[in-house]
């Protein structure tokens, strides 16, 4: 496909989070991750939207996060198809009708027109689409002359919570499961201009073994595999990773029982960066949050594994990430990337209907891509979880 026209997108600005309990969104965003709770819905846009939401914000992430007050709102009819999940992103851009044309030619489809809104703080341009990603849609918005919020939304006069003592930075990339993706990719490339940007396909150690010895023995019954591709806006740099399942063993990869789960396709994880991982993630650690689990093989490997790679060299000790279980990885000589993942909400809860989302924490040092050895180690560290879980 030719190259098409940019629409301008600056930033993904926002995750709208839809919860059954915002009370406990409060207190994980505003104790245990240190975010500030920035603002509110006033009573009229709570009775209007029949949702009562709150923004979080730190550094320049920001999370809406919306509970259902009674039936008819968008949380509500999110929460009767879905558990917890993002459902909406927001996309702050330059010249929101360049946008709105553009997507209307290209056979997005708007839910409405572009709406101009003013109160005191300015004025406030938007609009938002459906998409292929599960019911979740896409909303874009102009501020250049708003100075609040959103419409409807309070600032807190003092900020409530916590002062980004972890240093959170942006919002790194989203990442989708899909039960197939390539209608998601399709859309991605001819309505929202999106470039592809990496790719990468594997099966767990099982199976490739299995495939190795040419079925020999007793046929193998469990393990999965993956494939994934990303895509990128290069005018902003937003980054959409998405994933499906491989056969074989379709219905026991991770990715369809996250379909399963989540009820459909959907919003699996967002990364946010940081500017010190270790700092962050010890600290973290010591308030609480909890991340998936990396096995010690991982870090007896990894030396070999930087070498084959070509990563000459890291600044931090092996035994370091060992202790903290921080997965690295990246493409050429002192440019890598550290990460690790917390556990999804329904882990974290221990309640279901919490939702398979989960957050990446993510610092790059050089490497703007996505290696391809912490995809196998998320993938099969997350088979773990849900292998202790019995399924």
């Amino acid at each position: 496909m030719a190259k098409v026209e940019s629409l301008r997108i600056k930033r993904l600005e926002a995750l709208h989070y839809y919860v059954h309990d915002l009370a406990r969104s409060r207190a994980f965003y505003t104790t245990r991750f240190d975010f500030a709770e920035v603002g509110g819905s006033d009573a009229a846009l709570t009775e209007r939207g029949k949702q009562r939401s709150a923004v979080f914000e730190a550094g320049e992430v920001r999370v809406v996060v919306s509970e259902p007050v009674g039936l008819g709102g968008r949380a509500a009819r999110w929460l009767t198809r879905h558990p917890d999940g993002v459902g909406t992103l927001v996309f702050e851009v330059e010249d929101i009708d360049h946008t709105f044309a553009l997507l209307d030619a290209r056979g997005g489809t708007a839910m409405s027109d572009v709406e101009t809104l003013e109160d005191d703080h300015g004025v406030f341009r938007t609009f938002s689409i459906t998409t292929p990603f599960g019911g979740a849609t896409f909303r874009f918005v102009q501020r250049d002359r708003y100075r609040g919020l959103y419409p409807g939304v309070v600032r807190a006069a003092t900020p409530s919570g916590g002062h980004n003592r972890f240093g959170f930075g942006h919002i790194d990339h989203v990442t989708s499961n899909f039960e197939t993706m390539s209608p998601a990719l399709l859309w991605m490339e001819h309505v929202m201009g999106f470039e592809r940007f990496w790719g990468i396909e594997f099966h767990t150690e099982d199976v490739r073994n299995e495939a190795r010895q040419g079925h020999v023995g007793a046929p193998s019954t469990h393990g999965s595999g993956l494939r994934s591709a990303v895509m990128w806006d290069p005018h902003s740099g937003t980054k959409f990773a998405n994933n499906e399942p491989l056969r074989p063993f379709f219905r026991k990869s991770q990715i369809n029982l996250f379909y399963e789960d989540n009820a459909g396709d959907g919003i699996q994880h967002a990364a946010l960066t940081v500017k010190d991982i270790l700092t962050a993630v010890r600290e973290l650690r010591r308030n609480g949050v909890e991340f998936m689990p990396t096995p010690g093989t991982y870090y007896d490997a990894l030396p070999q594994r930087l070498e084959a790679i070509g990563v000459k060299r890291i600044d931090e000790s092996i035994d370091t990430l060992r202790e903290l279980q921080i997965l690295v990885d990246g493409e050429k000589e002192h440019a890598y990337m550290l990460q690790i993942f917390l556990k999804d909400s329904a882990g974290l809860y221990g309640e279901p209907k919490a939702g398979p989302f989960f957050y990446e924490i993510i610092q790059r040092k050089g490497d703007r891509g996505f290696g391809g050895g912490n995809f196998r180690a998320l993938f099969e560290s997350i088979e773990r979880q849900q292998q202790s879980e019995g399924r």
